[in-house]
């Protein structure tokens, strides 16, 4: 998959986003892709469900699991517009994803400043898709917070 791919799909995730963004969620957005076909889409509901494991990535991961009858991504793409936190980078390494491409890092809670061994091995990772875009829901996000 080259660069533009990777972008496509992020914008894909941050529409994602920008559906918590409008209902008052963090605004971090997903989906998953299996043979070039997104089939799992997710957002934030934590506000909504009133719980705090109902990240964006939870959601597609729980839905690329029922849409191809498999507990094991490993064939799949997770494009998600900030770095998993270390909960969301477990989830995935149980589920063997082939590989995870995010937006933004997130210095405090991301998987990779808390510990890279929480991925898979074989699980590719890339970073920094569209990270602008993906940082600045975040950071309007929050400033309208304070």
């Amino acid at each position: 998959m080259n660069i533009n791919n990777h972008e496509y799909y992020m914008r894909k995730a941050f529409i994602q986003a920008e559906i918590a963004y409008q209902n008052d969620e963090v605004p971090v957005g997903c989906v998953i892709v299996f043979q070039d076909k997104i089939i799992a889409k997710g957002h934030n509901l934590c506000e909504k469900l009133i719980d705090f494991t109902a990240h964006a990535e939870m959601q597609a991961l729980t839905a690329a699991s029922n849409f191809i009858q498999n507990k094991y991504l490993n064939e799949c793409t997770l494009y998600v517009t900030l770095e998993p936190c270390v909960m969301c980078a477990g989830a995935a390494f149980w589920t063997r994803i082939g590989a995870i491409v995010y937006g933004a890092e997130d210095r405090k809670r991301g998987f990779s400043h808390v510990s890279k061994n929480i991925i898979h091995p074989k699980t590719k990772i890339i970073s920094s898709v569209l990270e602008n875009e993906c940082s600045e829901i975040l950071k309007d996000f929050f400033s309208k917070k304070r």
